[in-house]
């Protein structure tokens, strides 16, 4: 199911968006939990409080939920991709999105995340450097099917920030957006939190089940006919995609390239 193409036609059945929704709403959750101060701006009687500032790193399905619930719940809301096609999204939902020129053409990559030059890396890293250290948050959801996650936060960028910030990492089970992300801990670094947590759409059983199920429903509907038997039409590129071997030979161009 994860080697879907990520088009408009197969979002029913594209449970990485489905569980990863959950996972860019519940990143925010947990972050305010462990955060001591208020996501939105107060004006009181006994003072200001300033807005909470936070980094998304990466547009994806997660990253975009993400943003939506921090401006929902009333924070200042940065983002980075590498796809400058996702701009118009971000600004829709209110936040700002951080430029980064030269990075290379995702638009035949399936709607998936590309490797990118060590040149454009370096002028990124700069980039999320400067608005890191100014974070209170930082939600990172960079991942590369097949390939380890890019490291997009050092620690030396991890030192310049305030104590009492948190960083949720959504792709610590392929190594972590940052160099210090263990997985499925949460680890504590000059008074910084660094949860480690790819499995958070298990953290709302219910819904995560319901939408999974309706995923496969899809997907079955599109591969067996109503009398139940199994209809494989290779020309559709949903049905093409997904399929990894058949009759002994590996199809699959994408698990083709990783074990040529």
């Amino acid at each position: 199911m994860d080697m879907l193409p990520r088009t408009t036609r197969a979002q029913s059945m594209d449970v990485l968006s489905s569980q990863a929704n959950i996972a860019g709403y519940k990143a925010v959750l947990t972050a305010a939990t462990l955060y001591s101060r208020y996501f939105p701006m107060f004006m009181t009687a006994a003072g200001s409080i300033p807005p909470a500032k936070v980094v998304i790193l990466g547009a994806g399905v997660a990253g975009l939920q993400a943003i939506a619930t921090a401006k929902r719940l009333g924070a200042v809301v940065e983002v980075f991709d590498t796809r400058p096609a996702v701009k118009e999204e971000v600004q829709s939902l209110g936040a700002k999105f951080v430029e980064v020129e030269g990075a290379a053409d995702a638009s035949n990559a399936g709607g998936y995340a590309v490797e990118q030059t060590e040149e454009f890396m370096q002028r990124q890293k700069a980039k999320i450097a400067e608005s890191v250290a100014k974070a209170d948050i930082v939600i990172s959801t960079a991942q590369i099917p097949g390939k380890k996650a890019p490291i997009l936060i050092t620690t030396e960028m991890i030192n310049a920030m305030k104590s009492g910030s948190v960083i949720v990492d959504l792709a610590s089970a392929t190594g972590g957006n940052t160099e210090l992300t263990k997985d499925s801990i949460t680890v504590n670094h000059n008074g910084i939190s660094i949860v480690g947590n790819s499995a958070l759409a298990g953290t709302m059983p219910s819904d995560a089940s319901k939408l999974y199920g309706k995923n496969v429903l899809n997907f079955l509907q599109l591969i067996i006919t109503k009398e139940g038997q199994i209809n494989l039409n290779f020309e559709d590129d949903l049905v093409k995609g997904t399929c990894v071997v058949y009759s002994g030979e590996v199809t699959n161009e994408r698990v083709k390239a990783l074990i040529s």
